[in-house]
Order: C-alpha cells, then sequence, then structure tokens
C-alpha cells in the first residue's frame, strides 16, 4: 500500500513490521501526540487478534531506577513507579511479528 493512501493507523502498523518503537517515538514519525499513538497501537493490538498470523508483542515499561516492570497497563507511559516513586520511567516498546 502507498504511503499516500495508508491510514495513520495502517502506516503504524507497517511501522511495527519493521521493528519496535516507543509512543513517543512513534508520534514523532507521524507527527501526532503520544496519546494518539497509543491509541492506534491499542487498535493495532485488536486489529492483529482478530487474525491468527500476527501478534503485537510489548515490551513494558520499566524503570530506569528499580527496574520494576510490573505496570497494570503495559500500553500506557506511567509517569512514576508505583514501587520507588521514582519518574524515570523507560517507555514500552511495541513490535508486530
Amino acid at each position: 500500500m502507498s504511503d499516500s493512501s495508508a491510514t495513520t493507523r495502517e502506516r503504524i502498523a507497517d511501522r511495527l513490521r519493521e521493528g519496535p518503537a516507543t509512543p513517543s517515538g512513534l508520534a514523532e514519525e507521524f507527527a501526532i501526540t503520544t496519546g494518539s499513538a497509543l491509541s492506534h497501537v491499542e487498535h493495532v493490538s485488536r486489529s492483529v487478534e482478530a487474525g491468527d498470523d500476527e501478534q503485537l508483542l510489548v515490551a513494558p515499561p520499566e524503570c530506569r531506577d528499580c527496574g520494576f516492570s510490573e505496570f497494570d497497563d503495559p500500553l500506557n507511559v506511567p509517569s512514576r513507579c508505583p514501587s520507588c516513586k521514582a519518574e524515570s520511567i523507560e517507555e514500552p516498546a511495541f513490535v508486530l511479528e
């Protein structure tokens, strides 16, 4: 599909097929907000669940200070670590395989 006729969501799905990407990376690449990028990734996730040929893999957010990675919602960018309260959180990364 050519880039000019593809929707942002389709272009994001194509980008995730190329390799891992973070929400802020997708936001910058597609000139959208981080929240919109997360929304698109969530929809892509539901779309690929309907088919059996692909799956969305998520490297969850992780605290840079204590290593905590058991966040409730891996499709989110938390602001603070619930374990040590640090605000130094590594963003989740997504890839379609």
